[in-house]
């Protein structure tokens, strides 16, 4: 080996270790600079977690029947499985598990990145644009579950030809929220019939360990819950079109109707999309669609967004860097007195619609270029 070729391959070994090294760092000098002013709101998500796994050791109501709007403190809104799979968290004492669960929430980014199925400098790339990243950070200071939906998601694109981890992974998306359930359609429409089998039962079997401890009852409670929650006009800080409209100054109807044609919209991408973009495109573009398919629209709900950043890059669409940035617009959203200023809000379902374009507009691409299969050839029958 020539003494050129040694030092190339010396170089090439040394950015190798800079860049995981320089990213890891700033990951953890944005965590520690946004988790250090956070004062009571670290963990504010957490505490709604963490209250109902104690409701639910103490043989109380997992959902209180009295809440009628979504956002306030210790709100509890996601299914019961998820709050008997946190109860182990409380034989830790209230503050190191708040610790546990933020921390277990920053290094969800890093592990979804390992999990990306792209080029190595892609993931590290990720790893930098979600320290940089305002729903990233926010979601971790409140403790709430958005980075470990990244790594399910993730999950779901690295073995979306393999029907056990494909299916293990859209079974815990849907036991920590609802919106994840829409990759189990996806997973049939794509001929992942055992994936969608598998989600289907590992869903239901969890689904009845949860009813022996919390009752059926605990499950006509939460879909009382969701259906008195689930204004998308009138619920303080959603980000959902129809909230935006209503920030606006438009009449609430008129408002509702601009809520129904956002849902149509998005429901007509999801079916585009499975048509055009069965591929890998096909399940990123049910992802981001699955957030704009629901009443309420969290700012922090961008962190998913880092997934078609990483498929974008690794296609050469270097523009792509700007969609995790763009999340800072809504941190400018609400003046001195709590009032929504409403251009900053919206462009959070401006940005979530325009990567669904974006995608789109790939797949209908990709079929032009590639035929009805696509590129990935092997997604019609996929291996265990």
């Amino acid at each position: 080996m020539t003494a050129p070729e040694t030092s190339a391959r010396s170089r090439s070994r040394l950015a190798d270790a800079f860049v995981p090294a320089c990213s890891l760092l700033l990951l953890a000098a944005m965590l520690a600079l946004v988790l250090g002013v956070a004062g009571k709101t670290l963990g504010y998500d957490f505490e709604a977690y963490a209250s109902a796994a104690r409701r639910l050791v103490n043989g109380e109501k997992l959902y209180d029947s009295t809440v009628s709007l979504a956002g306030g403190f210790a709100i509890y809104l996601y299914p019961p499985p998820f709050a008997l799979a946190l109860t182990p968290l409380l034989l830790l004492p209230e503050a190191m598990a708040r610790a546990v669960w933020v921390l277990a929430m920053g290094l969800c980014l890093p592990l979804g990145a390992a999990l990306l199925p792209t080029r190595r400098n892609v993931r590290w790339a990720v790893v930098c644009l979600g320290a940089l990243s305002w729903p990233f950070l926010y979601s971790v200071k409140l403790g709430q579950v958005g980075p470990l939906l990244f790594v399910l998601f993730a999950a779901a694109w690295r073995w979306r030809q393999r029907a056990t981890p494909l299916g293990a992974a859209i079974a815990i998306g849907v036991l920590v929220k609802v919106q994840p359930a829409i990759l189990i359609p996806w997973a049939a429409v794509t001929g992942r019939w055992r994936a969608a089998a598998i989600a289907l039962v590992a869903s239901a079997a969890a689904a009845t360990v949860a009813t022996v401890f919390t009752g059926v009852s605990a499950w006509t409670d939460y879909a009382a819950l969701l259906g008195r929650v689930s204004s998308a006009v009138a619920t303080p800080h959603n980000c959902s079109p129809g909230a935006i409209l209503y920030q606006a100054g438009l009449p609430e109807a008129v408002a509702e109707a601009g809520q129904l044609v956002s849902t149509a919209l998005a429901a007509a991408a999801v079916l585009l999309i499975w048509r055009y973009g069965r591929e890998e495109v096909g399940l990123l573009g049910t992802v981001v669609a699955s957030q704009l398919l629901t009443p309420l629209l969290w700012d922090h709900y961008a962190v998913i967004l880092l997934l078609p950043t990483a498929w974008l890059l690794e296609r050469g669409r270097s523009w792509a860097v700007a969609i995790p940035l763009l999340g800072w617009i809504p941190f400018f959203a609400f003046a001195g007195d709590g009032s929504p200023f409403w251009p900053a809000t919206a462009s959070v379902p401006l940005t979530f619609f325009g990567v669904l374009a974006v995608l789109l507009f790939e797949a209908h691409r990709e079929r032009r270029t590639y035929g009805r299969r696509g590129p990935d050839a092997a997604y019609a029958a996929p291996a265990e």
